[in-house]
């Protein structure tokens, strides 16, 4: 009761300064309304904000831009960093350590990611791009014909840098420092211009060093009576890396364009460690303590070309052909030397994951008259992975085993949609998309073929109380998927590298696995405002099929291991509010400072129907999510101070009848600093995860006669980045 009371306080605490800035912007707009209303039917484009904005407000899906502007605004070293800021969206792991991007609560599969409008091969990790290559990010809260519906949280759509006519060089040279290690880094943005061509690039290089440090205790009450083990893991990783794009744009005869986009990345690391473990157990061989030392080295490589060819038809419609080849290759090898290998194992695991992949992809648009656009295309791709792990891992004394494998998938898709000014009061976007995909491997049962399709009506309209307002009301009633991975699919069982345990058990997957299905509904209010701002309240409802959820399970036999494995086990409904408030404060009073809040809140509830509550949520959802943001431009000086507060509660989740798992609560605080010394040279300061936190992760587990609890604590570091910016 003490925890809810306090989530309680903590959600007023965040909500009520939120309503209060909101409520001012209202009543202020309100109380100077009669002398803006010959404005408010027009968007001018004074800035990149209001670009961004009329961006957003014009399209007939729900879609938030974030433009350079704010790319550069904190001086975020990746992309993670920027996203968390915007509604919805959340980051796993340990604060200020990056981590999978997620929307909307949901884990992070759920989240379709597009690089230039293609979709990402799997395994492609957005970590590997840096904000230095990136022009524009898009976020779609609901699916569309053409963005394609695997997106049941939503769409990242990442634009790498465009080329403009007349832009400078600019250079960005600098270090951050994290736990007593320095990250060097530099990037340049180069831009070319001539009549028939126009080009751009990007080159970013780092060496990256941080600490880690995690504290693990177990404990496990069974037959044979309880085992205690505390376990504490200390490391530093250092990595160094190369990240190139490039974009060239051909001019062919008149309205016809051929653009190509090459990516490069590439990164060296090594990891050394030391683990120390303390352990009572009823067994005599397994107490007393010990220590191993570890390293892991890895490598990893992954270029990519992405090409456009657009062509003009005729006055009212172009053709547009898109192709996506290239592959990414990763390498680990990891050692645990160990003095009691009863307690901690010696072993070693040599891993290698190579990925290519190619597609192709057609569209044509006719923009009729009435302002009724048609769009129509095809989609083909093709995957093909191969996975080797070999190591030896203790299974009784021990054993050898490996987790290779050979898959490859095909995946085409057709869609079509119409979006049509229907009236000045009204716009409709009304799409359906058919997805086919198969997947064939081979697994430890032999060969494999998966096969699944799904087809995608989509609904969005757009209603405008009066047509020369700011304000409109978004709906859309949708229906996306989730389609298994090639790992959940076809990975051959993982053993665990110490202990195996209910909490820490061996992995494998699942053939049989079916796409998850989802059911949507979304409704948005929205109030545009001067210069880049905007009010915004959504709510959505998700209903999912064939719910994907790993399930743990003890093999029968006196030697029966621990093994999780995922499992099509229900349906779930997860639904939630989004408000968002975006404006600047001497807008609405006069003689205030230059200050731009962005505030945005976001409340969640899920339930998964097989599983009986409390606390039958969807995996790692949290009941709500804020960011309390501003930036404040200094008259007196040549000075731009911000911040950002970032706030998710503490959860815990019911994964079965026999199983719980926790999380924390994650606060990070960023503040920046920007001091322009001339036109075209500033210094940045910025300050990330200010008040770092522990980060603690938590399984309970009883059943098959066993009850396990087992704790991880995860220190966080404070971040200080220091940035010379050079325009040349």
């Amino acid at each position: 009761m003490k925890s809810k009371r306090t989530t309680r306080r903590n959600i007023r605490r965040l909500f009520v300064p939120f309503a209060l800035s909101a409520v001012s912007a209202v009543a202020q707009q309100a109380a100077t309304a009669p002398a803006a209303t010959s404005d408010m039917g027009r968007i001018e484009i004074t800035s990149g904000r209001d670009n961004e904005n009329q961006q957003r407000r014009e399209s007939t899906a729900s879609k938030i831009v974030i433009g350079r502007e704010e790319i550069e605004r904190q001086g975020d070293s990746n992309l993670g960093d920027i996203l968390k800021r915007m509604p919805g969206i959340t980051l796993g792991g340990a604060p200020g350590r990056g981590g999978g991007i997620r929307m909307r609560g949901l884990s992070q599969g759920y989240t379709q990611i597009l690089l230039d409008g293609q979709r990402v091969p799997p395994g492609f990790s957005v970590e590997s791009l840096t904000p230095e290559m990136i022009e524009r990010v898009e976020i779609y809260r609901a699916p569309t014909a053409e963005t394609g519906a695997q997106a049941i949280a939503g769409t990242i759509n990442i634009i790498t840098r465009e080329g403009r006519k007349g832009m400078p060089t600019e250079l960005k040279v600098g270090s951050s420092f994290q736990g007593g290690y320095a990250s060097p880094s530099a990037s340049l943005v180069k831009y070319h211009d001539a009549e028939q061509w126009t080009a751009n690039y990007t080159l970013s290089v780092n060496r990256y060093a941080a600490p880690d440090h995690s504290e693990n205790d177990l404990t496990r009450v069974d037959s044979s009576g309880t085992t205690v083990r505390h376990r504490v893991s200390d490391s530093h990783y250092g990595r160094e890396g190369m990240n190139a794009t490039a974009r060239l744009q051909l001019k062919g005869d008149p309205g016809e364009t051929f653009t190509l986009m090459p990516f490069i990345a590439l990164s060296k690391g090594s990891t050394p460690g030391l683990i120390q473990v303390d352990q009572t157990s009823p067994f005599a061989q397994k107490t007393g303590s010990t220590n191993a030392s570890t390293n892991n080295d890895n490598r990893f490589a992954v270029a990519r070309l992405n090409g456009q060819w657009k062509r003009k038809l005729s006055s009212d419609s172009n053709m547009e052909w898109k192709f996506n080849v290239g592959g990414w290759n990763s390498h680990n090898q990891y050692l645990q030397t160990s003095a009691a290998t009863l307690l901690l194992p010696s072993l070693s695991e040599n891993s290698h994951v190579q990925d290519r992949s190619a597609n192709l992809s057609g569209k044509y648009t006719n923009v009729m008259g009435g302002g009724h656009q048609w769009v129509s295309g095809v989609e083909a791709e093709s995957v093909r992975r191969t996975q080797s792990v070999v190591g030896t891992y203790q299974v009784g004394p021990s054993v050898a085993g490996s987790a290779d494998y050979n898959a490859s998938s095909m995946r085409y898709a057709m869609y079509s949609q119409d979006e049509w000014q229907l009236t000045p009061h009204w716009a409709t976007h009304v799409g359906a998309r058919y997805e086919g995909l198969t997947t064939e491997g081979n697994t430890n049962a032999g060969d494999v073929i998966n096969r699944n399709s799904v087809f995608t009506p989509l609904l969005h309209a757009m209603w405008r109380p009066d047509p020369d307002s700011r304000d409109q009301v978004r709906m859309s009633l949708t229906r996306s998927f989730k389609t298994p991975t090639m790992p959940t699919l076809l990975a051959r069982r993982t053993y665990t590298r110490d202990d195996n345990t209910a909490t820490n058990p061996d992995v494998s997957g699942n053939p049989n696995l079916k796409p998850e299905i989802a059911t949507g509904l979304d409704v948005a209010v929205e109030r545009y405002l001067p210069q880049g701002g905007v009010l915004s309240a959504s709510a959505f409802h998700r209903r999912v099929q064939n719910l994907i959820r790993n399930v743990t399970t003890l093999e029968p036999g006196a030697n029966g291991r621990w093994l999780s494995s995922p499992q099509n086990i229900s349906e779930a409904i997860t639904e939630g509010i989004e408000l968002e408030a975006k404006f600047r404060m001497d807008q609405w009073i006069a003689d205030a400072p230059h200050i731009d809040l962005r505030n945005n809140l976001s409340f969640y509830r899920s339930r998964v129907l097989s599983i009986m509550g409390p606390d039958n949520r969807l995996d790692q959802q949290p009941s709500m999510t804020a960011n309390f943001g501003a930036d404040y431009k200094l008259k007196s000086a040549p000075l731009t101070v911000g911040g950002n507060i970032n706030y998710n509660p503490g959860y815990t989740t019911r994964l079965s009848a026999e199983q719980l798992a926790t999380i924390s609560q994650k606060r990070v605080m960023d503040l920046y600093g920007l001091w322009r010394v001339d036109g075209s040279t500033a210094w940045r300061l910025t300050l990330s995860n200010l008040d770092p936190r522990n980060y603690n992760t938590g399984s309970v587990y009883s059943g098959n006669g066993v009850t396990e609890n087992s704790r991880t604590q995860n220190r966080s570091w404070t971040n200080v980045q220091i940035l010379l910016e050079k325009k040349l």
